[in-house]
């Protein structure tokens, strides 16, 4: 069984900032953020719950600096950046703005009705994002058949992963919220049958205050 260990990403600074956060705008995590991932490494490093055999991470330096701070916790294996496990790319039109400014553009987009539709004017649609997450993760399992791969990324491609593993709607039908270095677990369990381990575990917060 192929077993994948999705982490979110800690705070990012473009969060705090309130600005639309793409490959070309984000600037990494936020103090709390480093916090937060400094308490994932702390956990993994005390109470070892696998050994992994990769460990992947999207490009953002949001994702990668998670990745950094935890890593040593695995005894410092390398990390695989793999620009197709990138969040919802909103393209350059859009990467920047601040929620402000993008909403007095463009209005307030329909998320949950039409995968097809446009939300990020020059970005990706939904239908778009989604294809490229299945094509990185089927590309995964492909090459790391029966191994424990853990994934550095992003809310929007956990969320991805959830309604394809699942066989769930591409959107709307059921909202989840994926929280800042949360663990989500999911095990190929043969070819088109997963199973969902754990969702959003985020007991190395337990404590933490902003």
């Amino acid at each position: 069984m192929t077993r994948l260990v999705l982490v979110r990403h800690g705070e990012s600074q473009v969060t705090v900032n309130r600005v639309v956060g793409g490959p070309r705008s984000c600037t990494g995590l936020s103090a709390f953020g480093r916090r937060q991932a400094e308490r994932l490494h702390e956990r993994w490093l005390n109470q070892p719950e696998f050994v992994p055999d990769c460990v992947y991470s999207s490009a953002y330096p949001r994702a990668r600096e998670t990745a950094e701070i935890v890593l040593p916790a695995f005894n410092a294996r390398d990390i695989l950046v793999d620009p197709d496990l990138g969040e919802h790319d909103p393209g350059p039109d859009c990467d920047g703005l601040t929620y402000i400014e993008f909403e007095q553009k463009f209005g307030n987009p329909d998320w949950e009705n039409d995968p097809y539709g446009i939300t990020f004017p020059g970005g990706e649609t939904i239908a778009q994002f989604q294809l490229r997450i299945g094509t990185a993760v089927r590309r995964l399992i492909d090459d790391h058949e029966d191994a424990t791969v853990v994934v550095f990324c992003h809310g929007g491609v956990i969320d991805t992963v959830l309604r394809q593993a699942l066989r769930t709607f591409g959107t709307g039908s059921f909202e989840i919220h994926t929280k800042n270095t949360s663990i989500t677990e999911v095990e190929l369990v043969r070819t088109g049958r997963w199973r969902l381990i754990r969702y959003n575990d985020v007991a190395n917060l337990v404590g933490l205050e902003a």
